[in-house]
């Protein structure tokens, strides 16, 4: 631990310190969350018809669909370590090729209609797509999580319970999912929003159950497994309001928040998934999940885009 974390640890060990940082973080959150509902509101998300109202509604199927897949927690105790990679891995499938059709390529084309050069709009896409991935790094080290089997990340002065580490490193996922629900929708093309709506509520399903299992093999109860892989999904909600609001007001910023989105998920998907398939010696069963996932997305997009 570096001399500053550890300060930082012998300051909240004072129980009056930790009560204030408590309520502190407590308010600040309730301060973001009352700040995202109001640009939600302002920006007509009770109405159906308009991109932020297509947006909560996308990222709210996809919220429910991680709730679902967490479900089938309360009576499946275990699964084997072959078929939970096979799971994750159809996932990173969906997510990679999500990012591909959904988001780098309508971007580029938004782009070059926007900027009027193909060049000028792959790269206003392609710095979007750095940004996204060292948003996801930044997040990675400023968040406590734990991924299950793979230990504890982010900074090591916070002393949480494993099961809200647990929920973090699932909410970090979800975040940028919803982010690309909402830039999907901020252009006003249901074309491309929809089948981004699709891919992730898919992705999502296998990932809640996963995250529900594992907390049950942690001692967590069957109840309180499936709520917290549920709350998991609230991020997204989150991710759409945010992706909206930053993408709607400014024409260049819609082809650029496609590729944002595109490079966060690129960064989960390489970072966090594909390693953790591959942790237990199941590669092959893992890859073939990656390309049925794949598959799948691409020919959801065909259908639907």
């Amino acid at each position: 631990m570096n001399p500053a974390a550890r300060s930082l640890q012998d300051f909240l060990a004072d129980p009056r310190h930790a009560r204030a940082a408590r309520h502190g973080g407590s308010a600040l959150a309730v301060a973001l969350l009352s700040g995202l509902a109001w640009v939600a509101v302002v920006q007509g998300g009770a109405r159906i018809g308009t991109p932020m109202g297509q947006a909560l509604a996308g990222s709210a199927i996809a919220a429910l669909a991680t709730a679902a897949g967490a479900l089938p927690a309360l009576f499946v105790r275990h699964i084997s370590a072959r078929w939970e990679d096979v799971m994750l891995g159809f996932g990173a499938g969906v997510m990679a090729a999500a990012s591909c059709f959904s988001l780098i390529l309508p971007g580029v084309a938004a782009g070059t209609g926007i900027l009027g050069s193909k060049p000028a709009g792959a790269a206003i896409v392609a710095a979007g797509l750095v940004l996204g991935a060292l948003f996801l790094l930044l997040a990675d080290k400023a968040v406590p999580h734990e991924h299950p089997g793979a230990g504890r990340h982010g900074p090591d002065w916070m002393q949480l319970r494993r099961v809200w580490l647990m929920v973090f490193a699932i909410a970090l996922h979800n975040f940028p999912e919803g982010m690309a629900i909402g830039v999907g929708f901020a252009g006003g093309d249901a074309s491309v929003g929809i089948p981004l709506t699709a891919a992730i509520a898919i992705q999502d399903i296998p990932e809640g159950l996963v995250v529900a299992v594992a907390l049950r093999t942690v001692a967590y109860t069957p109840w309180k497994a499936a709520g917290a892989a549920a709350l998991t999904g609230l991020a997204e909600p989150l991710g759409a309001i945010v992706g909206v609001a930053l993408t709607s007001g400014f024409a260049p910023l819609y082809p650029a928040g496609l590729g944002f989105a595109a490079g966060a998920m690129i960064w989960v998907v390489s970072h966090e998934i594909i390693p953790e398939t591959h942790r237990k010696g199941h590669e092959q069963a893992a890859t073939l999940g990656i390309i049925g996932g794949f598959v799948v997305m691409m020919l959801l997009d065909t259908t639907l885009g």
